[in-house]
């Protein structure tokens, strides 16, 4: 089957064609339409073995912390990410999915799903540390404001510094909190997910990583996710 984007070897191909290749083909497949349950991870790939030769499926993508992630696991990460943070299908764990129907939105399937099914992604699954931050001029103690989740493996000063050094910003930010997890990556896009789910995503921020919320709310799901591992 032909591809209709421009294949590039960065993450940001990988994102692109899960959201605008895999996923809507995955959606029309009969294991999809017909109601039963599906692994997500083998439709996706699918569809990345159909549309991309070998070689561009193995090349090797850079992520952050100075890790590399084949394409191939790259896009399928994104698919699940994707699929997910959107409630695009049902999460049933174990990354199993099933067609959306009018049942309740289960968070702790949410929460499952990022940590299922992620043994072929070589990428944030050490020990480290969930933050949050934000800055004070948009910050507000009594009600939910613009408050970034993120990761590092590293000291989370630097890392916050670090990212504020690379924007037009004028003032200092303020860290509103840092835990040390076991598996850092999954626990973040745990978070997000559930944040997402609970619409508090800013889509208009700079990055991915903003939600409108409190550092209660985020205390809060980062203990429920500790309690489910």
């Amino acid at each position: 089957m032909e591809m209709e984007m421009e294949f590039t070897a960065t993450s940001s191909f990988a994102y692109q064609f899960a959201k605008s290749e895999v996923l809507p083909l995955v959606d029309v497949m009969p294991e999809v339409t017909c109601g039963q349950p599906f692994r997500l991870k083998d439709l996706s790939f699918k569809v990345v073995d159909d549309k991309l030769t070998s070689e561009q499926r193995q090349m090797l993508v850079g992520q952050r912390e100075g890790k590399t992630t084949p394409m191939r696991s790259l896009i399928r990460f994104w698919a699940l990410t994707i699929a997910t943070s959107t409630q695009r299908y049902v999460p049933l764990g174990k990354g199993m999915f099933r067609k959306e129907t009018e049942q309740d939105f289960d968070e702790s399937a949410v929460i499952d799903a990022a940590f299922d099914d992620d043994e072929d992604v070589e990428m944030d699954e050490f020990g480290g540390s969930v933050y949050a931050f934000t800055f004070p001029s948009i910050f507000k103690h009594d009600q939910p404001s613009p408050i970034k989740v993120g990761k590092t493996v590293g000291d989370v000063q630097k890392r916050v510094f670090d990212q504020c050094k690379c924007s037009a910003v004028f003032e200092q930010p303020q860290i509103l909190g840092a835990w040390q997890v076991k598996r850092v990556g999954p626990t973040e896009l745990a978070i997000h997910n559930v944040l997402k789910a609970r619409g508090k995503w800013r889509e208009d921020a700079p990055g991915k990583e903003w939600f409108d919320t409190t550092i209660i709310e985020v205390e809060a799901i980062l203990k429920f996710v500790g309690d489910g591992m």
